[in-house]
């Protein structure tokens, strides 16, 4: 069994690696910014919670994990100017955890094919908490920043529109008082 977990932790290292290269070569692409950067596997809450992504968070976030990626460790506040950028590095160490999750799916046929099932348990459920559970938590985590990116959003537009009927009603009193001054 221990040797199971080890190998099981080796393979889940090097898909780590695996996943950072394939995001690299990909992040500049087209389908990345059409398709990739808005995957969302769970959008209901509900499920999120029932699954435990809200105790695997606090794990994340009270472990030596947080160091893993100091990008996305957020000692401060994160200013509303700071969140595309945030949320650019979250989609990467998301889509990293997709393709470590994909790598190692083969390995887990392996040993399911050869009747190893204990084995590719094992596996999965390392391959689950090691990298299906970062990308649900990363997925969960752009959802809050673009509910709030829009709402600053419609805060901006909504700001607009007022600036702008305060400067069309300012245009028509100046408008009207120097139709006046003619006048006069």
């Amino acid at each position: 069994m221990v040797k199971f977990l080890t190998f099981s932790l080796s393979i889940a290292t090097i898909s780590w690696i695996v996943g950072m290269l394939i995001t690299a070569l990909i992040s500049k692409t087209g389908f990345h910014n059409r398709k990739l950067s808005k995957l969302n596997f769970i959008n209901n809450e509900k499920i999120n919670r029932l699954i435990g992504i809200s105790p695997f968070k606090w794990i994340i976030m009270h472990s030596f994990f947080k160091c893993f990626n100091p990008k996305l460790s957020v000692p401060k506040r994160i200013l509303a100017s700071e969140l595309d950028e945030y949320r650019s590095e979250m989609t990467k160490a998301e889509l990293n955890h997709v393709f470590a999750f994909i790598f190692m799916i083969p390995f887990i046929l392996v040993k399911i094919y050869y009747g190893l099932y204990l084995f590719a348990l094992v596996m999965l459920l390392t391959n689950i908490l090691m990298n299906l559970y970062p990308t649900l938590l990363q997925q969960r985590n752009k959802r809050r920043i673009d509910r709030y990116l829009s709402v600053l959003n419609r805060r901006t537009i909504k700001s607009s529109a007022v600036q702008d009927k305060m400067a069309h009603s300012n245009l028509n009193l100046l408008s009207s008082e120097t139709q006046n001054l003619k006048y006069d």
